[in-house]
């Protein structure tokens, strides 16, 4: 099969793209290497992506429409799993305008190709942060109607662009609402990334609020997976994919103090009201639906986390947070 994964640089995106390379399909992948977050990380993983030859790298925007025509007019997809996003609730804050033209108009003219060239499935990476101030466990028939902040209003955008071309067109939508992804290459601004450097640094750990607010971590691997899953057909469906055992920070850290042999340096800083604090996804749909559960526990992909931190360490001290 062939696949157009876009944000294929990105954290999740370049995990989705190698377990599809490894199963012996064919993956374009498409990022533009923004420089939201140190770019150096992306170019970690695309290399590691260009070692197959059943891979092929297109750099370019989604919000490009023409560069997007020349992929679409040059292949035939199987699906597109869209990944390229704007993410990071607080700096939505900042440059909400980006979050907009990205995550909105991207999604749309994906949507628009796929309709023109008959790609029949469609995969949109959508968020938990639509849940802020829901009831626990989050189920996906909550109504998500007050997003609190820019990134989550565009992300309810996008979804609700997808259901449009599932009831005009019949295209065939899974939309996937992560749940905190953390793991080995992933993104400096989120917290776990963070709080290993710091701590293997010696550096302060900056917490936002007490450190009881929780998060229903998700293992990389498990998340890449669980979408690999979702190109069976299913009409159209919102999914949660979660680790379905939310942790505080401070047990993460704690965890990471045990795996580096290290202890924590706190600066305490008042909690941020764009946050949530606390997320747990119900996956009871992602069991049904898609045969799917997290294999990963916290423990083990901490674990695995610090051991490629450890082995890679003169890259990723030179890392900007």
């Amino acid at each position: 099969m062939k696949y157009l994964i876009t944000g294929c640089a990105g954290f999740i995106g370049s995990k989705i793209c190698e377990k599809l390379l490894n199963r012996d399909n064919e993956v374009i992948g498409i990022d533009n290497l923004n420089d939201y977050y140190d770019v150096r990380l992306k170019y970690y993983r695309l290399e590691l992506l260009k070692k197959y030859k059943n891979f092929k790298f297109v750099e370019a925007d989604i919000e490009n429409y023409q560069s997007l025509l020349k992929v679409f007019l040059e292949n035939k997809f199987e699906a597109v799993i869209n990944e390229a996003a704007r993410a990071g609730v607080r700096y939505s804050l900042e440059n909400p305008f980006i979050y907009m033209t990205t995550n909105v108009l991207g999604t749309l003219n994906l949507l628009e190709l796929c309709r023109k060239y008959d790609v029949n499935k469609f995969i949109l990476a959508s968020t938990s942060s639509l849940y802020a101030g829901l009831s626990m466990p989050f189920k996906e028939d909550l109504p998500v109607n007050t997003p609190i902040s820019p990134y989550a209003a565009s992300k309810k955008s996008a979804e609700t662009l997808a259901y449009t071309y599932y009831y005009q067109y019949g295209m065939d939508v899974s939309i996937l609402r992560y749940f905190t992804v953390y793991g080995p290459a992933g993104r400096p601004d989120m917290s776990i990334f963070r709080f290993i450097k710091w701590i293997i640094e010696e550096v302060p750990l900056e917490i936002f609020g007490d450190g009881n607010q929780s998060r229903d971590f998700t293992y990389v691997d498990d998340i890449a997976e669980g979408t690999i899953l979702s190109l069976k057909p299913v009409g159209y469906e919102i999914i949660n994919l979660g680790g379905n055992s939310p942790y505080k920070l401070s047990e993460i850290i704690n965890l990471i103090e045990k795996y580096t042999g290290k202890k924590a340096k706190f600066i305490m800083k008042e909690f941020h009201k764009a946050d949530i604090k606390a997320t747990w996804a119900d996956i009871t749909k992602a069991k049904k639906i898609l045969g799917w559960q997290p294999n990963v526990t916290i423990e083990e992909g901490i674990k695995r986390t610090i051991e490629w931190f450890l082995k890679n360490w003169d890259y990723i001290k030179n890392i900007s947070i």
